[in-house]
């Protein structure tokens, strides 16, 4: 290869499994290839679910020594967790998983000090029972001298340097977006002690060195430095979002779904808040304005309880299905602990007066279904309450492997849906990291990088829309 072409290690963790790429940039060429996967298996603990963190380490210190010679790493990873270490940087214990049942009534314990219209206008962040603003409020923080969210902690595992990085902190409930630093005002009335966070970082910012025993263990040659990316994985896949222009809606696929625009300013009102819209921060100062929805994560389950059948013949069974016969909420809470979900989707329809679908291919077809109608709404909401229109929307991540709800969010938005790239997160990764240095220029620059060097696929609508409110009609009145 030319000596122009530089080679970065994207680190992504996702809620199931971790991945180490490596991304071959050059001035009119991106190639990212597979290094090592590993699975990210929770453990629940008499204490409750726990992340197995030891054992992700140990995943990314494999795939670094299956990458090779590296220019640099960066790590990605799911938000709002974190691990607590002592005065002596030791870790106090496994990081507790936002599954976790810890943070139920937190919520209302914290509103009684900060009601929630006040807490998202200085915060924007959506209600979700996991943020760590909640984790924070029911943690014992007794001995802990410092909180590092999941990709920093690694990051200083791999460093000995330690930092918070913007985007994901912003996950937090404790950023404020208008200013991108910390709410101090928020912090102080919860009694949360900002001191235990290490200093913010941006996206580019030098993140340090790979340590001596680093580079034994993994036979990398040194010095090889460790770039601070967008550090929660959606802000990376929002970076990899092969767009041009504004007029663009995207949706990050995987275990959840992200569905919203990207903006200059955040979106703060009261309507906005009841919509459940949250304002998360992204590259070069922009405002990642999204919904949460619980996405393949009940299809996962799913898949899980019927014994891991082939996901091809399920889909092809989905296919043939009725349309729209039964839909659920996708966002309805009671889908967010694990097990028994083909139990829980055939309750919700029953609970809704809905036929209750029976084969694991008309379960999944009500799944899907399901997700497109609520990435229709949120797309449709989005465009209304930041009063910016949109002419495509933008599938990135897992999800656009999955060519029937690519085309079913394409109906139900009834807008072209282009789908790609699926690695978005750890393309996003290497972008940051190649920009930092000096090999890629602004975030135009970037998703025109990758618009000309991977694959995407169109689907356009088709169908009469009015099913599709139809559908949505009966969740109202649900």
């Amino acid at each position: 290869m030319s000596g122009s072409v530089k080679s970065y290690a994207a680190v992504d963790l996702g809620a199931s499994s971790g991945r180490v790429m490596v991304g071959r940039v050059g001035p009119d060429s991106l190639e990212l290839t597979e290094a090592h996967r590993f699975v990210n298996r929770p453990v629940r603990l008499p204490e409750g679910l726990r992340w197995d963190i030891l054992s992700l380490y140990g995943g990314v210190l494999d795939g670094l020594r299956a990458a090779g010679q590296v220019d640099s790493v960066g790590i990605d990873s799911w938000a709002v967790d974190y691990g607590l270490l002592d005065g002596d940087g030791r870790l106090l214990g496994n990081p507790v998983h936002y599954r976790d049942s810890r943070t139920e009534g937190v919520a209302e314990k914290v509103w009684a000090t900060v009601p929630a219209p006040e807490l998202y206008a200085a915060t924007g962040l959506q209600y979700a029972p996991f943020n760590t603003l909640y984790q924070l409020v029911a943690d014992q923080l007794t001995g802990a001298e410092r909180l590092l969210l999941v990709p920093d902690l690694l990051t200083y595992w791999l460093t000995g340097e330690q930092g918070t990085e913007l985007t994901n902190a912003s996950t937090t409930q404790l950023i404020d977006p208008r200013t991108r630093g910390w709410s101090y005002d928020i912090a102080q009335r919860l009694g949360i002690d900002l001191e235990l966070f290490a200093p913010l970082r941006q996206p580019g910012d030098p993140a340090g060195l790979l340590r001596p025993e680093v580079l034994e263990e993994t036979g990398l040659a040194g010095p090889v430095p460790v770039t601070a990316v967008g550090s929660h994985d959606t802000a990376s896949a929002v970076a990899a979002v092969p767009a041009s222009g504004e007029r663009f809606a995207y949706i990050c696929t995987g275990t959840w779904s992200l569905a919203g625009l990207e903006l200059d300013a955040p979106v703060l009102t009261e309507e906005s808040r009841a919509a459940n819209f949250t304002n998360e921060l992204g590259l070069d100062g922009t405002v990642r304005y999204l919904r949460n929805i619980m996405g393949l994560w009940l299809l996962q389950e799913c898949v899980r309880s019927w014994g891991d059948p082939d996901l091809g013949e399920l889909l092809r069974e989905a296919a043939e299905a009725p349309a729209l016969r039964s839909v659920v909420d996708a966002s309805d809470p009671v889908f967010l602990p694990p097990g028994r979900m083909p139990e829980r989707i055939a309750e919700a329809c029953r609970a809704s007066g809905q036929p209750v679908p029976g084969s694991p291919g008309e379960i999944t077809r009500c799944i899907l279904d399901s997700l497109a109608l609520a990435h229709r709404r949120a797309v449709e909401e989005a465009q209304r309450l930041a009063d910016r229109p949109v002419d495509v929307v933008h599938v990135v991540g897992g999800g656009t492997r999955n060519a029937l709800l690519c085309q079913l969010t394409a109906d139900a938005c009834g807008l072209p849906v282009v789908a790609g790239p699926t690695e978005a997160a750890a393309l996003g990764n290497v972008l940051v990291q190649a920009r930092a240095h000096g090999l890629v220029g602004d975030l135009a620059g970037g998703r025109a990088l990758l618009t000309r060097t991977q694959p995407l696929t169109r689907y356009e609508p088709r169908g009469d829309p009015a099913r599709w409110r139809e559908a949505q009609a009966r969740l109202v009145r649900i």
